[in-house]
């Protein structure tokens, strides 16, 4: 099994980094492989509500020049996901969501590319301003019909300079926990495919409320 991680901060071993490694530490302890890529130092465009995934249905944005549709395919090959991101005025970095809303809605576009995989997110902050954060990544995971693990807490971690959050001690204790739960919950996920019919995925009922 492997998990890729994505690294939304515009520092490539700051703090969000950090955070992603201690989940990462525990997967692996099972066994299963890990991969951090680094999205926040990338310039990635914002999605232009095209809609040409949805004509096309290559699991490909039409945006060419950047490392979005390389990343889809990851999140397709991967049997889990882990989302990471620093804390900006309270939300996500920018380039970061850009990517999340590129990609997550061709995933959709494409059959539910995501569906039933296990995902996670991950806020690394100095002070304030995690859980809104931490909400916003986990609207992409309930929206693709993902599998969520949780911790002992929200999955906030504090520091300023990088490696600071190593020092949070609650902190590193909800990922690591994050980290041994979103394994065990790989494994059944694994071990039951045989054994458990998976409900049928259901065509979304889209209603407008402007008559």
């Amino acid at each position: 099994m492997k998990v890729v991680a994505f690294n939304g901060s515009p520092k490539k071993e700051g703090n969000t980094y950090h955070a992603l490694k201690l989940v990462c530490e525990q997967l692996e302890e099972k066994g299963i492989e890990t991969e951090i890529v680094n999205v926040g130092i990338k310039n990635v465009k914002a999605c232009t509500a095209c809609n040409m995934c949805f004509k096309n249905r290559d699991e490909k944005c039409i945006i060419k020049n950047d490392d979005v549709n390389e990343w889809i395919q990851k999140m397709k090959e991967a049997d889990g996901i882990i989302l990471g991101t620093p804390v900006h005025y309270a939300s996500l970095s920018a380039s970061f969501k850009s990517f999340l809303d590129r990609a997550f809605y061709v995933a959709g576009a494409n059959g539910s590319l995501l569906r039933h995989k296990v995902g996670a997110s991950v806020v690394a902050v100095r002070r304030s301003g995690g859980l809104p954060a931490f909400n916003e990544l986990n609207n992409y995971l309930t929206y693709s019909e993902m599998m969520i693990p949780t911790s002992n807490y929200w999955n906030v971690i504090h520091g300023l300079m990088p490696g600071q959050v190593e020092k949070d001690e609650e902190g590193v204790q909800i990922m690591r926990v994050l980290g041994k739960n979103m394994a065990y919950l790989l494994q059944l996920v694994e071990n039951g495919k045989d054994k458990v019919e998976a409900p049928a995925i259901e065509r979304k009922v889209m209603t407008n409320f402007v008559r």
